[in-house]
């Protein structure tokens, strides 16, 4: 069984996804922990799901490195063998990288490389693109620049907004994260081939 924390910033309708996919006895994966970095709406989820949760606030630090060893800290007493960033919305310290990848994903609203950073969904509307797309990542030092394990496209459509676009697009990255989370966990995903 594989054991996953998963850090979200926001409304956490991805990680509601996962925890409902891995309440199924045939998924191979649990969900241990759920951490954000601010008092996240998501954090329901793990509460309805019976999943404990752990904030840490960046504001309540100095630094980023500070919050990101309190980050590491939290992380480490759940021991988990993945680490999935599901709209976290902080970019982790370059010491968090280093210990968690590459057991440490990121879901992406876009067909990466296209379109990387905060705001992919927004930026594919403003560019006036055909299609854009939902990637699975290992996070590296980069800004969504590790390696990617799935991607898929995603139509943008006549009257699309923001909000309809991305309401689709995350649909897709459910489906790819619980792909490549299956994957881990029964052995033809391996992430050793990522270790730098």
């Amino acid at each position: 069984m594989l054991s996953v924390v998963v850090l979200i910033s926001g409304g956490g309708t991805n990680l509601a996804a996962l925890l409902a996919e891995a309440e199924h006895a045939d998924f191979p994966v649990r969900v241990v922990a759920v951490g954000a970095d601010r008092e996240a709406d998501g954090l329901l989820f793990a509460e309805q799901h019976g999943v404990p949760s752990f904030t840490v606030p960046l504001s309540s630090f100095d630094s980023r490195e500070e919050w990101g060893r309190e980050l590491l800290r939290q992380i480490r007493c759940w021991r988990p063998g993945l680490v999935v960033l599901s709209g976290f919305m902080r970019l982790l310290p370059a010491e968090v990288v280093r210990e968690l990848s590459p057991r440490l994903l990121n879901t992406h609203p876009a067909y990466l490389p296209e379109f990387p950073g905060a705001h992919a969904v927004r930026d594919a509307m403003a560019a006036g693109v055909a299609e854009t797309g939902a990637s699975v990542i290992v996070v590296d030092e980069g800004v969504d620049t590790g390696p990617i394990l799935a991607q898929e496209r995603v139509p943008v459509l006549p009257g699309d907004t923001e909000d309809t676009l991305h309401e689709r697009i995350k649909v897709v990255e459910r489906r790819l994260l619980s792909e490549v989370l299956r994957g881990i966990a029964e052995g033809s995903v391996r992430l050793e081939e990522y270790a730098r």
